[in-house]
């Protein structure tokens, strides 16, 4: 099996290049199903997530075909049925995309359920309720779902809970149904917004994506085009986060700077220098870290995916830090993990105190899904000794070559091979020896 091993770093410097969104990606991608022509996306990062879509793509008759200059060239015209590959759709969380997308066209999808991360599982009731008031039918089998609509519908669709994914998912069927379909409670998350884009540019009717009110008045066809996808805003945040944790300057470009507000006024709180240009910010540190709180929320709101690097943060930042998740309460596997490298954390709830300043040891911990890898791999980077990271498969289902980018700005880290067993034990037993 391979693994990630890192030694203690020094102060990092350097610039880094975001990849484009994986969050937004899973999305445009499944949103090309509704389209009657050619499309082609630039900046779709080559992760694992993506490649599972392409399968799915082949499966029902979509061409999806990675050129060599990145872009990916789509062809829904061939598009045959809309039978979802069981094991392909519960290899990630965003294949329920696939129903709004081809609902409209097909009256029938099968699916499987949503896989993904490995931190409790994420309810899709938003997402049945709204698809529900367009006017479809759900039948649950033991391994698979079926969404069934004679006829979509606009509808006035008010959400429970904001959610980017139930909102991205009642857009797509909305786009094709007749009528005009109001979202009320709507995520405000760039990703929602760059779908709109998207669509629009092909055809759609969608108003107001990016505020809490989105309005869609369906159309009968969408052509095709070009689409570029927005920055990465995660993964440039943790690459922000590193320069906390080691010390030294980093500097992520190809960004979009106001998609990061809260992340930037946060670290900027802890101690961070911000520097932000039309397309780059640079964060810089001295080592001097200040205890703080902080709120996971949707959108503008600090996000959830960031909770778990800037915890491995915070286990340097001398004095008491509260981090108190919002949005999925039980997120907090990582913390047993920085717990046998020796940080002092707390769990009560869906609270983590954080006594920061303890140093921090290296050991073989494990992965649970792609934010706790990267955040294991900040801890690992401001540990003594060597850190051993398995479960390195969920950290690839989002990065391009997270090794790559971190050794690019000074970062002591590689991928390595180990026998299985070998591991098991290892992480059994807590050793932090090689």
């Amino acid at each position: 099996m391979n693994i990630i091993r890192l030694e203690r770093t020094g102060p990092l410097e350097g610039s880094v290049k975001i990849q484009g969104s994986k969050n937004s990606s899973l999305s445009l991608m499944a949103a090309c199903c509704l389209c009657d022509g050619p499309v082609t996306l630039s900046g779709i990062p080559d992760i694992y997530d993506i490649r599972v879509i392409c399968g799915i793509a082949a499966d029902i008759g979509m061409t999806a075909v990675r050129l060599p200059n990145g872009d990916i060239e789509l062809d829904p015209r061939s598009i045959r049925n809309a039978d979802i590959d069981k094991e392909k759709a519960s290899a990630y969380r965003a294949s329920y995309y696939f129903i709004g997308a081809l609902l409209a066209k097909f009256g029938k999808v099968s699916i499987g359920f949503p896989g993904g991360d490995n931190f409790v599982s994420r309810p899709i009731d938003q997402h049945l309720k709204g698809l529900k008031a367009l006017g479809t039918e759900f039948a649950f089998h033991e391994d698979h779902y079926v969404a069934e609509a004679k006829k979509l519908t606009g509808a006035d669709i008010y959400f429970d809970t904001i959610t980017s994914g139930a909102t991205i998912n009642c857009m797509l069927a909305a786009v094709l149904a007749e009528g005009r379909t109001v979202l009320r409670g709507a995520a405000k998350d760039p990703e929602v917004v760059d779908t709109a884009v998207m669509l629009n540019a092909f055809g759609a009717k969608i108003a107001g994506a990016g505020t809490d009110t989105i309005r869609i008045d369906g159309v009968k066809r969408l052509g095709g085009g070009r689409h570029t996808v927005i920055p990465d805003r995660l993964i440039a945040g943790a690459f922000l986060m590193s320069a906390g944790i080691a010390g030294g300057s980093v500097t992520v470009t190809d960004v979009i700077p106001d998609h990061l507000g809260s992340c930037i006024a946060k670290l900027s709180e802890i101690g961070l220098h911000i520097e932000c240009g039309d397309q780059s910010i640079t964060a810089s540190s001295a080592g001097k870290l200040k205890a703080t709180r902080v709120r996971t929320a949707m959108y503008p709101g600090f996000a959830t995916d960031l909770q778990q690097p800037l915890t491995a943060l915070l286990t340097q930042a001398r004095g008491r830090s509260i981090v108190s998740e919002k949005i999925y309460p039980q997120r907090f596997q990582h913390v047993a993990q920085l717990r046998r490298m020796g940080a002092d954390i707390e769990l009560r709830g869906s609270t983590a105190f954080i006594r920061g300043g303890a140093p921090l040891k290296g050991s073989w911990v494990h992965a649970s899904d792609i934010r706790a890898g990267t955040c294991l791999m900040l801890a690992g980077m401001a540990a003594e000794g060597t850190t051993f990271i398995t479960g390195i498969e969920h950290i690839e289902r989002g990065y391009e070559d997270a090794i790559a980018a971190f050794r690019s700005i000074g970062a002591r880290l590689w991928l390595e091979q180990v026998d299985a067993a070998h591991a098991e034990e290892h992480l059994k037993i807590g050793s932090i020896q090689p």
